[in-house]
C-alpha cells in the first residue's frame, strides 16, 4: 500500500503497524503535539471513540458515493470523523489436526467455546490493546446481556491460554500448531487456511458482530494535504482491488472493489444488530474494559 501510493503519488510515507488500543492510546497521548498523520485502519470502535474525544478531524472525501452504504453509516455516527475502508465478521478458526489430537468436539457457537473440554485450548487477545478482542466483548454483551454476557466471559477466561496483545495472533498461533482454538475475525481465519495451515473458519450459531475498519485523519496532522491525499488514494476501487494480492479477505468498502471468492460472505452469517455508536462511545469503551479488568482478567485460570 505505502509503495502504491509513493509511486502513485511522490509523498513519501513512514509507516508503523500497531493494534487499534495502541493505536488509539499514542494517539491520545500524542494530542498536543501529533507524531502522525492518518490513521488508517483497525475495528471501527476506537475510531468513533478518537472522533467523540477530538482527537481527529472531519474529512469529506469526493470518493463518497462510491462507497457502500455501512461505510457512510461510519462517517455519519463520527461527525465525519473517520471512515469505513473495510467489514469484517467475528467468529473463531480451530486447527483440525490438533482438534483430532487432543479428542475435542467440533465447535460451531459461541458457548462451546465456555465447556471444561477446552480448557487451554482457547485464546484471544486482551481487549484494552486489541480491537478484535473489544469486539468480542462488545458483541458477547449485546448477544447475551450485559450480565449473563460477563458470565459467559468469566467461563472462557477459564479456557484461556493466553490473552495476546494482537488480535489476529491467536489464529496464527493456531495455524503454527501452538494454540488450538483461536477467536478472531474470520476474514484472519481464512487467510491462514487458504495459505495452506490446517484451520477451519466458525461462524458461531447464536450469531455474532463485526467490525467496520476504518480511516481517520489524526487532529493537527502536520502532513494534512499529504494525509488527504492517502486517505482518497485509499478509498478507490483499483487500490482496494489490490487486497486481494496480499490475502486480505474483508470485503472493502469501495462498490467496484474486487471481492475474493474465499471471503466470508457476509450475507450467509448471522450478524446482529452491532451498536457502533454505542460501544464506540469514549464512556462504554471505558466502562467495559474497566468490568472486565475487574471483573475478568483478575479471576484466577
Amino acid at each position: 500500500m505505502v509503495k502504491l501510493f509513493e509511486k502513485d503519488t511522490g509523498i513519501k510515507v513512514a509507516m508503523t503497524r500497531k493494534s487499534s488500543g495502541e493505536t488509539f492510546a499514542q494517539i491520545k497521548a500524542e494530542a498536543r503535539n501529533p507524531k502522525g498523520d492518518i490513521w488508517w485502519g483497525g475495528t471501527g470502535d476506537p475510531h468513533l471513540q478518537a472522533a467523540e474525544e477530538d482527537l481527529t478531524q472531519p474529512y469529506v472525501s469526493a470518493l463518497r458515493e462510491q462507497l457502500h452504504p455501512w461505510a457512510l453509516d461510519q462517517a455519519q455516527a463520527a461527525n465525519d470523523k473517520t471512515i469505513g475502508i473495510y467489514a469484517g465478521a467475528l467468529g473463531y478458526g480451530y486447527n483440525e489436526e490438533l482438534l483430532q489430537k487432543y479428542n475435542l468436539p467440533v465447535p460451531a457457537c459461541w458457548k462451546d467455546l465456555i465447556k471444561p473440554v477446552y480448557k487451554g485450548h482457547v485464546q484471544m487477545a486482551n481487549p484494552n490493546s486489541s480491537g478484535t478482542a473489544y469486539t468480542t466483548l462488545a458483541t458477547i454483551v449485546q448477544l447475551f446481556g450485559e450480565e449473563e454476557g460477563f458470565e459467559f466471559m468469566k467461563a472462557l477466561h477459564r479456557n484461556i491460554n493466553n490473552y495476546t496483545k494482537s488480535g489476529s495472533a491467536p489464529i496464527k498461533a493456531a495455524a503454527r500448531g501452538e494454540n488450538t482454538i483461536g477467536i478472531v475475525f474470520l476474514h484472519d481465519a481464512v487467510k491462514q487456511a487458504v495459505s495452506g495451515f490446517p484451520i477451519k473458519v466458525v461462524a458461531p450459531c447464536e450469531g455474532t458482530g463485526y467490525e467496520i475498519g476504518s480511516m481517520s485523519i489524526i487532529k493537527g496532522a502536520r502532513n494534512l494535504e499529504s494525509a488527504k491525499a492517502f486517505y482518497d488514494f485509499a478509498l478507490r476501487a483499483d487500490i482496494q482491488s489490490r487486497a486481494l494480492e496480499v490475502k486480505a479477505f474483508q470485503v472493502m468498502s469501495n462498490l467496484e472493489a474486487k471481492l475474493s471468492p474465499d471471503a466470508p460472505k457476509l450475507g450467509d452469517i448471522k450478524l446482529i444488530a452491532y451498536d457502533f455508536k454505542k460501544y464506540g462511545s469514549s464512556a462504554e469503551r471505558k466502562r467495559l474494559l474497566k468490568k472486565w479488568d475487574d471483573d475478568v482478567k483478575s479471576l484466577p485460570q
